[in-house]
């Protein structure tokens, strides 16, 4: 192997770890801020109750990605925002592309409760502070 060779290797292996590293946190911070003082929706989600509050995946380690593609997929249902867009189409954008590897072992979204709107919207501020620290 020549050293132009090596240095290619080099250089893609940088790039690839750079691109894992991609999870546009600061953005997703600032629209889940931004949404989370925009909602009024503090009300417990009851599965079994037909209730005004939406009850949204809370993620298991590993499958947040996952989650937060169908809560906020769940959420452009009952609310057409572009803000929630926006975070939807970042959230399938590191899904597709194995971006933020440690939030997406998995395609599928794993999770053993649900919540409400502001307790889905807090899971996903907690999990982008955690990996802008």
């Amino acid at each position: 192997m020549d050293a132009s060779m090596l240095s290619y290797i080099l250089f893609s292996s940088l790039l690839l770890s750079v691109q894992a590293q991609n999870c546009t946190v600061r953005e997703i911070i600032w629209y889940t801020k931004y949404l989370l003082e925009q909602s009024s929706v503090s009300c417990p989600c009851r599965e079994t109750a037909v209730s005004s509050c939406s009850c949204l995946p809370i993620a298991e380690p590993g499958h947040e990605l996952a989650c937060f593609v169908e809560g906020t997929e769940h959420m452009m249902k009952n609310n057409s925002n572009g803000i929630i867009e926006s975070l939807n189409r970042a959230f399938q954008i590191q899904l597709d592309r194995n971006l933020c590897e440690s939030l997406a072992r998995g395609k599928h979204c794993q999770y053993k409760t649900k919540g409400n709107v502001k307790e889905f919207l807090n899971k996903i501020l907690r999990t982008y502070q955690a990996i802008n620290k």
